[in-house]
């Protein structure tokens, strides 16, 4: 299924274009990825999924086939969005990797990060369901982590990097548990009884 790409312009359209953190979300609601945006949360958003930001591991560190959902979280004065976005990702990375590469130092104080202003559907409910199959997701995450193994191989080796692999790599994981999960035991096999 392809991605229903007015579906998703009508979604990013609601979302509030106040300046502020965002998360990006996958096909479970799982955050992916933690941003902020000076400029408006809609706008940050919208390059993310339109690939059309200007630093090329932006566009490799996540895949934007997974993004379903967009959390945001609007401040009301610049200087908060900083202690805002160090507070989203150590509440969400130790839960699951974020594929932003690079953690902030953790602040002295904790912040409890605050509840999302909104929360976004930005894909369809068929599509979800449908892109949920680990048939379709472990080849697509083998490809997508192969892609950023190439990239830090051959342009660019850093921890920022290297972190993005691996929140990759766990996500690979998971989803081959997944498929193995669905195997089952055919007459013949060596395994069978």
């Amino acid at each position: 299924m392809a991605i229903d790409l007015a579906f998703r312009r009508r979604a990013v359209r609601t979302l509030t274009n106040q300046i502020g953190c965002y998360a990006l979300c996958d096909l479970d609601s799982v955050p992916l990825y933690v941003g902020q945006s000076v400029d408006g949360i809609r706008s940050r958003v919208n390059r993310h999924l339109t690939s059309a930001r200007s630093d090329i591991i932006a566009n490799r560190q996540i895949d934007i086939w997974e993004i379903a959902w967009v959390w945001a979280y609007p401040v009301a004065e610049r200087a908060e969005i900083d202690a805002v976005e160090v507070a989203l990702f150590h509440a969400f990375n130790p839960k699951s990797a974020l594929m932003n590469g690079k953690a902030p130092r953790r602040p002295v104080r904790r912040r409890e990060p605050p509840e999302p202003a909104q929360k976004v559907q930005v894909m369809t409910d068929a599509e979800i369901l449908e892109k949920r199959d680990p048939a379709l997701r472990l080849p697509r995450q083998a490809e997508h982590y192969s892609q950023i193994v190439g990239h830090f191989l051959a342009v660019k080796n850093s921890r920022e990097i290297a972190g993005a692999m691996q929140a990759h790599f766990q996500r690979l994981q998971k989803y081959h548990g997944e498929l193995l999960g669905l195997a089952v035991d055919i007459e013949g096999d060596l395994f069978s009884e």
